[in-house]
């Protein structure tokens, strides 16, 4: 491949260039805080709250060097991994094929389970999954996609404020705060069980590293929607913006978890519906009966606009790895809508199967998958540091010793503990 330059286009602005960072805060606001984030708090108080924050900290860099690249070079990068040469390339391949399915499943069964709750459905989870799989495809196939997002941030909105509402309200009547940091959680953390559930919580919190590129190829599409190639300033501005909303959001639902349930003598279900029927009642527990039918519905949408981000995320990816085949510019535009449709159809196919045989056990195959991306996380990231300060992208776009010093924290922060893990099941 040649060398790329930087499209000449007309000035950015932080306006035009906000909206890849929203969207990837909406496609972090789902499994990891509904879910994990709730079930950290709820198992170990607020033991894991420092790990969650700083673990959100340490990934950082690595996200960020999406958006950055794309506004650097005018390339998504998947491409910029095709120019380190091959063998990134496939490895990229690799985990997004082995994991894209479960990723999915695992967010259309949260869903499921908490549009089973909101309509009080008597219908069996893979059904309930059709219904919101079928709705999905047909929107991203006709386009219809930006209009919807609009509206689902909106109800994001409102589910950040009310989540935080309800910490305030819980906390206000929690007496004794002392009692959420028990001394027997640390122990209780180094042991298999306890390593294994840390690696699942920190899998997809608040995202996982893979979604950098998803978020290159997002900043681009926004870069032709407004004619604008967003400068790196303003295209990092716009990623901080989401990435701190989606970490604050994530320790809200930890403390939400803890205060609500820790210590209460309840168990958290194991199924979908199950445990979505208890998301509702810790909101209504901590904002009154009159919130229960509108949190619920939010929280709905909140996943709806979720499971669409991320079924359009993959089949983008997909189109983008074949790009990579073309030898010409025809190639690529002939064949880009096609290759979006059939790689839609894969993946909601693939998602759907595993949710029909494997989603009657929830918790297992969320920490299956977000155990499966914390592992494989410093890959990602060392692909994603070995690009961003190579050859490939300009200097003036290079983060600096700041950000690059927190980066090899990160990663040896990631592979620290992917060896812990991999210590511990071989040993």
């Amino acid at each position: 491949m040649g060398r790329h330059r930087r499209p000449q286009m007309s000035g950015s602005t932080l306006r035009a260039a906000l909206g890849p960072g929203l969207l990837m805060a909406g496609a972090a606001v789902g499994v990891s805080h509904l879910v994990q984030a709730t079930r950290a708090g709820a198992e170990y108080g607020l033991a894991l709250l420092a790990l969650v924050v700083v673990g959100c900290g340490l990934k950082y860099p690595f996200l960020e060097f999406g958006p950055r690249y794309a506004a650097a070079t005018g390339e998504h990068m998947i491409a910029g991994y095709r120019r380190l040469g091959r063998l990134p390339l496939a490895i990229y391949a690799f985990l997004t094929v082995s994991t894209m399915f479960t990723v999915l499943a695992s967010i259309t069964l949260v869903t499921a389970g908490l549009a089973g709750t909101l309509f009080g459905l008597d219908w069996s989870t893979p059904v309930v999954a059709v219904a919101i799989l079928l709705p999905a495809a047909a929107i991203l196939a006709v386009g219809h996609y930006r209009g919807l997002d609009r509206i689902m941030k909106v109800l994001m909105a409102f589910l950040a404020l009310a989540t935080l509402a309800a910490v305030v309200l819980a906390a206000g009547r929690h007496a004794d705060w002392t009692a959420l940091m028990p001394a027997q959680a640390a122990p209780m953390l180094w042991t298999g069980a306890g390593l294994g559930f840390v690696l699942a919580l920190l899998g997809w919190m608040p995202i996982p590293l893979d979604t950098a590129a998803w978020h290159s190829l997002w900043t681009l599409e926004r870069s032709r929607e407004t004619g604008q190639q967003p400068s790196v300033r303003h295209a990092t501005a716009d990623f901080a913006i989401g990435y701190l909303g989606a970490t604050v959001l994530a320790a809200a639902f930890l403390v939400l978890g803890a205060l609500v349930m820790f210590g209460s003598g309840r168990t958290l279900a194991g199924t979908a519906v199950e445990f979505s029927a208890q998301l509702v009642e810790m909101y209504a527990a901590a904002l009154g009966q009159w919130a229960r039918g509108l949190i619920a519905f939010t929280a709905l949408a909140t996943m709806l606009s979720t499971t669409l981000t991320v079924a359009d995320a993959f089949p983008r990816v997909l189109r983008a790895l074949l790009e990579m085949t073309d030898h010409s510019r025809a190639d690529t535009v002939r064949r880009r809508r096609p290759r979006y449709l059939a790689g839609m159809f894969v993946t909601m196919t693939g998602a759907w199967l595993i949710v029909a045989l494997v989603g009657r056990h929830f918790t297992l195959l969320i920490d299956f998958t977000t155990t499966v991306s914390f592992l494989a996380a410093p890959v990602i990231a060392w692909l994603n540091l070995k690009l961003i300060t190579g050859p490939h992208t300009p200097a003036a776009a290079q983060p600096g010793r700041g950000l690059r010093a927190l980066s090899w924290a990160g990663l040896m922060f990631l592979a620290g503990f992917s060896l812990a893990w991999l210590v511990w099941r071989l040993g």
